[in-house]
């Protein structure tokens, strides 16, 4: 994995990204068929949270998935006292994988700023960092703005500059000196109609996000301001302005994020809502996360997703062409496609919010703890 040799300028990055022409691949639908085309991931909680995730039969007789209308329902369990491992959740992950491409999320509703909770909507890579992440939706107890993270091997770094949050770390280096352990680099959106109960309460959005050789781009759009050619099925994201997150820089891109699946979790406490529990303002509630998430199962009613539509796009051939940047000189079409053979197990924590925190750490090799 090598760090570009000079840094790409972001307009440059941005109008190659936007550019493009995209066909729709893949829709997901919001019948029953949407969670076939998942697998329901039911091994013990990588981020070491107060959750059980659970399989399609038991999801489905316990109302934690459904269908209904034009909408998909994915929740957590809210009417039993929790027993080990924890609270009854569900983790999507996509049977099919994507390399580049763009993601398009229409939510009406996603978990609230619930204490306990840490949902997710992102990508990931089997061989954990090395085929890389993408956190598109994030955050953990009453959060109101959402978080947009990637994780990779060394030699990845980004620019401040080309998009409308905040950034917060830099380097997408799981073990970048000068961050706390697996920060990765993260924007923080400005708006607070981005992540739960600021976003329900605006009656959803979409979040788009585009990949190319070049950059990572993530937009979020309020419902009452989603792009006509969003809704349209003709998405061209070169209209729709500034991104909320832009992800590029001294960073080759394709030696770092490939064959990714698209991932739906909702977990408790662990690694990242567990470990600020003391000092949230959630520490009133109960004395640890734990116990809160085990004894207060109607805190949880809003702690789910409805989803509209996720549709993926892809680049159409004719849109493509050549640049003079390095990472497009080295870009690779394959948008690997098929079922995943594997999946990461080995320990892996999210990024820390403000302020820093520690945790367990572990050695990562093809996936695997060693």
């Amino acid at each position: 994995m090598h760090v570009l040799s000079t840094l790409i300028p972001s307009l440059g990055l941005f109008a190659h990204l936007s550019a493009a022409a995209y066909t729709l691949r893949d829709d997901y639908g919001t019948t029953d068929s949407f969670f076939d085309k998942f697998n329901f991931y039911t091994s013990s909680d990588p981020t070491n949270g107060y959750v059980s995730y659970v399989d399609r039969s038991t999801a489905s007789s316990g109302g934690l998935i459904s269908t209904s209308g034009n909408s998909v329902y994915i929740g957590v369990d809210t009417k039993n006292t929790a027993s080990s491992p924890g609270r009854q959740s569900v983790r999507l992950e996509s049977t099919n994988t994507y390399t580049h491409g763009l993601v398009i999320l229409d939510l009406e509703h996603m978990p609230g700023s619930v204490c306990g909770t840490w949902p997710a909507f992102w990508m990931l890579g089997s061989n954990w960092p090395n085929n890389g992440e993408i956190d598109i939706i994030e955050g953990v107890n009453t959060q109101s703005n959402n978080q947009m993270t990637l994780h990779t091997s060394d030699g990845c770094s980004i620019t401040n500059s080309g998009f409308s949050g905040s950034l917060e770390t830099s380097n997408c280096y799981v073990e970048a000196s000068g961050q706390s352990p697996n920060s990765g680099c993260a924007i923080l959106s400005s708006s607070s109609q981005s992540y739960g109960d600021g976003f329900n309460q605006a009656n959803g959005g979409v979040y788009a996000t585009e990949w190319t050789s070049s950059g990572i781009n993530i937009w979020f759009f309020p419902k009452s301001s989603i792009p006509s050619d969003i809704t349209s099925g003709n998405p061209n994201p070169s209209g729709w302005g500034t991104p909320t997150a832009a992800f590029s820089g001294s960073c080759d891109i394709d030696s770092h994020f490939n064959n990714l699946q698209i991932v739906f979790d909702i977990t408790f406490c662990g690694d990242w809502a567990g470990n600020v529990w003391s000092s949230s303002s959630c520490a009133s509630k109960a004395s640890t996360c734990n116990s809160y998430v085990q004894n207060n199962p109607s805190a949880f009613t809003e702690t789910y997703w409805r989803i509209n539509s996720l549709k993926v796009y892809q680049e159409s051939s004719s849109s493509k062409r050549d640049t003079h940047s390095h990472a497009a000189v080295h870009a690779r079409d394959n948008q690997a496609v098929g079922d995943v053979k594997s999946r990461r197990t080995a320990p892996y924590v999210r990024p820390a919010p403000r302020p820093a925190w520690k945790h367990r750490r572990g050695q990562y090799q093809h996936g695997h703890a060693q």
